[in-house]
């Protein structure tokens, strides 16, 4: 018996919609939470869905505290293609979040391992994270934690796999250096007090089938640690169990 609730949607639109459902109840719940919010292309459509939430005025996302996920070493949002422009882009321009209530990674810092600090300092005073809404990467990472990742972790630098690179230029009109990464540890996303994870299309196909097939956890496919979770849900869209 899976130790997470698993739904299969038909297709991306609803998966988005799904998940939106979820967070939108939490936000409701936990209106002043510390919410945590992945880039890429597969949590857009939930994010989109939010942010027509705060404008029908369902809930608001200005009075919420948020951290940054992940980002790539050496970017900040004066590039379209880092994390924290997405997330200012997508979600927190259009809601009129504050930056005041947002704590990001600065990934161009001297000292990056006091840059990991910050953030878990930022968690400690929240006592945790409230919510945590993830994607999956091909190689079954979460935020840049990576194959082989110490499910201990707290906020860490990363060297970034190749397929992490490769997949990561899709995001950048130019070429830039995508060799390191700064991310929140697979311990503080677990700790989260829920977890949602999207995974859409076939390219994730591999990850959600460690998922459900291993019944211990296994480094090599960090995706798999949130079995251990108590309240997590991940949701799909057909084309990644077909």
């Amino acid at each position: 018996m899976q130790p997470f609730n698993f739904e299969i949607t038909k297709d991306y639109q609803e998966m988005s919609q799904v998940a939106a459902n979820l967070v939108i109840q939490k936000f409701q719940e936990q209106p002043t939470g510390l919410y945590c919010f992945a880039g890429g292309d597969t949590p857009v459509g939930t994010l989109n869905l939010l942010v027509d939430a705060h404008k029908n005025g369902i809930i608001d996302l200005a009075k919420a505290y948020y951290i940054e996920l992940d980002e790539w070493v050496g970017l900040d949002e004066q590039n379209s293609g880092s994390c924290i422009a997405y997330l200012k882009r997508e979600l927190f321009d259009p809601a009129g979040v504050p930056d005041s209530q947002v704590h990001y990674f600065n990934a161009l810092a001297v000292d990056l391992l006091e840059e990991c600090q910050r953030a878990n300092q930022v968690i400690q005073e929240h006592g945790g994270v409230t919510l945590s809404l993830l994607g999956v990467g091909v190689n079954g990472h979460l935020g840049f934690n990576e194959p082989g990742v110490s499910f201990e972790n707290q906020a860490h630098v990363v060297e970034l796999d190749e397929s992490t690179q490769n997949v990561g230029q899709k995001y950048f009109t130019a070429e830039v250096d995508r060799s390191k990464g700064i991310t929140l540890g697979i311990k503080q996303l677990l700790d989260s007090e829920l977890l949602i994870v999207e995974a859409s299309g076939v390219k994730k196909k591999a990850a959600i089938k460690q998922l459900l097939s291993v019944e211990v956890p296994v480094n090599e496919w960090p995706v798999t640690a949130v079995r251990t979770h108590k309240n997590c849900y991940v949701i799909v869209d057909q084309a990644v169990v077909d």
